[in-house]
């Protein structure tokens, strides 16, 4: 599925702005038909957004089931002789799309892009009515999994093992757009170099019979290659290549032909670059890189989850300023302009999915029974399917981005017991069998080296660790040693790279202790020192993403004041007195690892 995009032959309207918005509280909008009809509401929702903090009723904020956006839509009058459709970039966690009433498209998986050909149910020209109906219900059987429980006043409760809040709704644009009848389906291309050489692999699939070329433009708006056919290999001279803080695109013309009339177009930013593992060393174009950055959430004050292109610049600027090269996309696909602007300005991305929370072990800490983490009540085959699917639509959707340079499978999954192997080893099977980057996954501190079954299966090691924050709290020199003996028996039993993916400390903003305490910003800066000191030690390590980059929000519960405050930026964007520290460290280290 490619993104929408306009060209001589595609036109693209964005549906963003109010909706009509209403909750279904007691589940009866599919039986008594609100898709068919005009939602009888005087609630407006804005999309995108998360709904849950936009209402002042804490009904809706603590909902669990079905909510209904709906708005008029307008099909250009010329648009006969196209294929109509609609898209949605994202709808948490699952959603049905109606076109005046009838069902039209449905996707369950709330962080990637889904569409529904509606040709044969509008016209052009006219008026119809467009409803999306979405879901937050989380099972044992959705990736992420949660389940709901009844409290005893009969309130329905979404309850889940992850530690941020599950805001919902439609936190991504939705879209209306054409194509021709025989168009360009799908454009994967891979990149090689060698000296001054580079080398674009390509392949193009197309709804119909047609003739494919393809040309290569210099961001100069040169071309420098062509070719013609679905798959092929264009050639570069004196190749510009992407690189981190140093990005550079061409842009790849693919252009669908019946005889000599071009049919469709599409265009492709593309950046020349390699990315694999040697060793203990994490190689881009040949070079060892040094991740510096963050663990970070979609997650702003009002909006949610929701993608603002004021906020993803000024986050871009702040990392900018604090010295990072890179992120993870914890814990799921981010928006697409997120990887798009990652893309020209050479910033690096870990991608992954959102199997995040498949530990039932994490019970006894936010609430809930302690049952097997894998079993027919738990995860098990349906789920092991649907984080299948997450892993294709994930990879499908970011193949050609040069920012990404690794896929995470999962985060801190109970990887302790053979079970996990069973569960987790076709998601790296299938994600090796549709790209060539380097495979990871996160291991939690309750899984150590001769305990993980997951280790072997993966190129890079991901390390969340709270050394000196859930372990050794307020004893950072026990924690130092402790850190310490621990790596080394990582590195003795895994010779690979380690990425230090979380570790972080709860600091109140504006808190300040002599003595260093716990939830002081002296303390958040100590605990960075201790851990830092440790990274040098060991070659291995090539990698450190503090959690997390801004402090956001969770559910409820003892161990969170108002959220995860182990941000180095406030929600808001202020820095903490860790912010400084992390630039002082990463500032001028041009992708390289800090000196022992």
């Amino acid at each position: 599925m490619l993104r929408p995009q306009t060209s001589a032959t595609r036109e693209l309207l964005s549906l963003d702005g109010l909706w009509q918005f209403k909750v279904d509280f007691n589940s009866e909008g599919f039986d008594q038909g609100w898709a068919g009809t005009s939602l009888e509401t005087d609630m407006q929702a804005p999309v995108p957004a998360s709904y849950n903090d936009i209402f002042t009723d804490p009904k809706i904020r603590e909902h669990s089931g079905w909510v209904w956006y709906q708005r008029k839509v307008r099909v250009p009058r010329g648009w006969n002789d196209e294929r109509i459709f609609v898209r949605a970039d994202s709808a948490t966690h699952e959603g049905i799309i109606f076109v005046n009433g009838q069902e039209a498209g449905r996707h369950i998986g709330g962080y990637t892009p889904f569409e529904a050909d509606i040709t044969d149910l509008v016209s052009a020209g006219e008026e119809f009515n467009l409803t999306i109906a979405v879901s937050n219900i989380l099972t044992n059987e959705t990736i992420p999994p949660g389940r709901v429980e009844t409290r005893a006043d009969g309130r329905r409760e979404q309850t889940y093992l992850h530690d941020f809040f599950n805001f919902a709704g439609l936190a991504r644009s939705i879209w209306l757009f054409s194509l021709p009848a025989v168009h360009i389906d799908d454009v994967t291309v891979n990149t090689d170099f060698e000296g001054k050489t580079g080398k674009v692999d390509y392949s193009v699939s197309t709804s119909g019979v047609a003739d494919v070329r393809v040309s290569l433009f210099d961001e100069g708006g040169h071309q420098v290659a062509s070719g013609k056919g679905t798959n092929g290999t264009l050639t570069i001279s004196d190749v510009k290549l992407w690189q981190p803080g140093k990005a550079y695109l061409y842009q790849l013309k693919v252009e669908a032909l019946n005889d000599q009339d071009v049919v469709d177009s599409y265009l492709l930013n593309v950046g020349v670059r390699t990315v694999k593992v040697s060793g203990s060393q994490f190689l881009i174009n040949n070079e060892p890189f040094y991740f510096t950055g963050f663990g970070m959430h979609e997650d702003h004050v009002v909006k949610g989850k929701a993608h603002d292109n004021a906020f993803m610049v000024n986050d871009f600027e702040l990392l900018k300023w604090v010295g990072a090269n890179s992120f993870r996309t914890s814990h799921y696909p981010y928006a697409e302009e997120v990887m798009d602007y990652a893309d020209r300005h050479g910033i690096v991305i870990i991608d992954e999915t959102p199997a995040v929370g498949i530990n039932q072990s994490f019970a006894g800490i936010f609430g809930g029974p302690k049952v097997p983490t894998y079993g027919p009540e738990t995860a098990n085959e349906k789920t092991q399917a649907s984080l299948l699917h997450a892993v294709r639509e994930l990879i499908q959707r970011d193949k050609n981005h040069p920012s990404v340079v690794m896929w995470s499978i999962t985060n801190e999954p109970e990887s302790g017991l053979a079970e996990a192997a069973e569960f987790f080893k076709p998601a790296f099977e299938l994600a090796r069998q549709l790209d060539s980057r380097p495979v990871t996954f996160v291991n939690v501190m309750m899984d150590p080296f001769d305990k993980c079954q997951l280790a072997p299966l993966a190129d890079v090691i991901c390390l969340n660790r709270y050394w000196g924050w859930y372990s050794d709290h307020n004893d950072l020199a026990s924690a130092k040693i402790h850190w310490q003996q621990e790596l080394t028996g990582w590195v003795s039993k895994y010779n690979v790279p380690y990425i230090i993916t979380e570790y972080g400390a709860d600091t109140i903003p504006g808190a300040h202790s002599i003595h260093a305490l716990p939830w002081s910003e002296e303390y958040q800066d100590a605990f960075l020192d201790v851990n830092h000191e440790v990274f040098d030690q060991f070659e291995n390590v090539v990698g450190e993403h503090v959690w997390n980059f801004a402090d956001f929000q969770t559910k409820p519960g003892v161990m969170r004041v108002l959220g995860n405050k182990k941000g180095v930026f406030t929600r808001d964007r202020q820095p903490k007195s860790a912010a400084h520290n992390l630039r002082k460290r990463w500032t001028n280290l041009n992708n390289r690892k800090p000196k022992n």
